[in-house]
């Protein structure tokens, strides 16, 4: 099996120059140099080939070498002058493999007889120079759009430097049977590049030039198709030609850190990397709010029925419990956030390790002689993850309570971490390859402020939502900056709502439009009560949801409590834009009449 890496240049955002030495930190071991890079780059090619050699990087490919083949004489002749100028420049360069991608020309005619024969003639003039043509079925090729056809016309050209490049976009987008690569010779499979993508009903060129995906992020079995390609006998490298809006904006450094994640984690699938296998994942240990000194955040909890159940050793750290949900408050933050998350892993060890080789951060960590040495990495986000055994990390808190009795909170049913856009996608890849999480389809909406993307990631134990708005908000109202939530589970959500405000919490209120819109689409025997203690109601084919947030808790944090009734598995995000607007108002009238001031 090959063992090289390799990324397309326009993958990455920046200069050539950046792009050469991210792809090199990641890790890989080659690049196809895109045109237009070069083009815009001071270096000469001779330049880039030494750059790209102290980088450690071989140059696999240079692409693209357009609308060639099955043209009249007159186009065909100032084509082959067009090909022996950058065959001059390949020498240069040192890349010994030239992309030629099927025509889209009007000048071209639908004859596979004479595209076959410029092939040829092209491949004879590269021959001499010691390159070799890799011919690609564009999926919106003008005659050949599909690499079956490809293959047919590199057939009957007939020239050993003349062979094949498969793409897997542009064979998967087209709904294209993969298994028929296993009977191409392997030696004429001369280039395979990897994408993946999200299932898109829109014109394949749009998909293709916009939103493809490194492996593992989009709706594609890359699995499948990369093992076709390798039963066939490929033995080049893996290489990636991800074109995407997001990614080509994005720092171009940890961009090529997660696309090299995403080959390691195709390499683990097809059985070719050994990494330790996901451990299973019990559940959430904590979850754990860096909030400011003398923050309200232990008071809400308090209301929502926790206790402190004891204080860090040697931290200005509490620990804050009810049933097993448990809150760890680090009073050394700014804002309030949710800083870190501790998940319950029968393999702690095999965790941490699993996460380096797929090149997650591994946190340096403190700690005193006797407190517990938990391994930590960070998401992409910077969300701390830590991962736990049994229970031995509560030995470093003192007790100091009691766990009280009655209705409410028993667990931590889930956490939603606002991701920056550019991270999105990543985020997604994070928790999948790392953890083993199963990520769900993304799910759009009509949010206050614009439009929101949401993903879920769990299994039975660990459930975490990610969510991004689209467009960055401004500063034209006292808005939600990346909200987060830590949801918590319970057993009645109206004996809980009940006991919660007695106590004082401070919960979200929800106008009754929203329950004149739900009586009207259910008749639901409870409405009553879902109105008089602003509850909000889901279902699905398999259960009911209820659930209720508190007003934010500092700046971007608040929680809420949630009770899954029969199979439901969702959460109820199509709710989330009633109480993201009820977040809005309050944080106005808040701004408008603060505490102490009358309302």
């Amino acid at each position: 099996m090959p063992g090289d890496t390799a990324i397309a240049t326009v993958c990455l955002s920046g200069t050539l120059e950046d792009k050469l030495s991210a792809a090199s930190a990641a890790g890989f071991d080659g690049v196809e140099i895109f045109e237009n890079d070069l083009i815009a780059s001071r270096r000469s090619p001779s330049e880039i080939r030494r750059l790209c050699a102290d980088l450690g990087l071989s140059i696999d490919l240079y692409q693209p070498f357009r609308d060639f083949e099955a043209v009249p004489p007159d186009v065909l002749r100032a084509n082959l002058r067009r090909a022996e100028r950058k065959f001059d420049l390949m020498a240069e360069l040192g890349a010994d493999t030239v992309l030629v991608c099927s025509s889209v020309s009007p000048d071209a005619v639908d004859d596979d007889d004479l595209a076959a024969s410029q092939l040829h003639e092209l491949a004879s003039l590269a021959a001499t120079r010691g390159i070799r043509v890799a011919y690609e079925a564009l999926a919106w090729g003008r005659f050949v759009n599909m690499y079956e056809h490809a293959w047919r016309i590199v057939r009957r050209a007939d020239h050993p430097a003349l062979g094949v490049c498969l793409d897997s976009f542009h064979i998967l987008s087209r709904g294209s049977d993969p298994r028929p690569i296993r009977t191409i010779p392997g030696e004429k499979i001369f280039f395979l590049q990897l994408a993946d993508a999200p299932l898109l009903d829109m014109d394949v060129l749009h998909w293709s030039r916009h939103h493809r995906l490194f492996p593992g992020q989009g709706a594609f079995d890359l699995t499948a198709f990369t093992g076709h390609v390798l039963a066939a006998g490929y033995r080049g490298p893996l290489s990636l030609e991800v074109f995407n809006d997001v990614f080509r904006q994005a720092d171009p450094r940890p961009a090529a850190v997660d696309a090299m994640r995403s080959l390691l984690a195709l390499r683990e699938s097809l059985g070719e990397l050994e990494v330790p296998a996901p451990a299973t994942l019990g559940g959430h240990a904590f979850a754990e709010l860096a909030v400011p000194a003398g923050s309200e955040t232990g008071h809400v909890l308090q209301a929502l029925g926790f206790f402190r159940a004891g204080t860090h050793r040697s931290k200005p750290v509490q620990l804050w419990q009810r049933g097993s949900a448990r809150v760890l408050v680090n009073e050394t933050g700014e804002g309030g956030a949710i800083s870190a998350l501790g998940l319950t892993s029968s393999d702690p060890a095999g965790s941490a390790r699993r996460a380096e080789v797929l090149l997650a951060p591994v946190l340096p960590r403190e700690h005193g002689p006797d407190e517990a040495d938990l391994s930590a990495v960070a998401a992409p986000d910077g969300t701390e993850i830590f991962f736990c055994g049994n229970d031995e990390w509560l030995h470093d808190f003192v007790s100091s309570g009691v766990d009280p009795t009655g209705p409410g909170i028993t667990g931590i049913d889930h956490v939603a971490l606002t991701q920056p856009f550019d991270h999105f996608d990543e985020a997604a890849l994070f928790y999948r390859s790392v953890l083993g999480l199963r990520p769900e389809p993304v799910a759009e909406f009509a949010a206050p402020f614009g439009l929101v993307r949401s993903r879920a990631v769990g299994d039975q134990g660990v459930r975490l939502t990610l969510d991004s708005a689209l467009v960055r908000r401004g500063e034209w109202a006292p808005g939600v900056p990346s909200p987060q939530h830590i949801a918590f589970a319970c057993e009645d959500a109206f004996a809980a709502v009940r006991a919660m405000r007695e106590a004082g919490a401070p919960l979200l209120s929800i106008p009754g439009n929203y329950y004149d819109d739900l009586e009207a689409r259910f008749d639901l025997p409870f409405s009553a009560a879902l109105r008089e203690n602003s509850v909000l109601y889901d279902r699905d084919d398999e259960g009911e949801f209820l659930h209720f947030c508190t007003e934010l808790v500092g700046s971007r944090v608040f929680f809420e409590v949630v009770q899954r009734i029969g199979g439901y598995r969702g959460y109820g995000v199509v709710n989330t834009p009633v109480y993201m607007a009820a977040h809005r108002e309050r944080r106005l009238t808040t701004a408008q009449n603060p505490i102490g001031s009358p309302a």
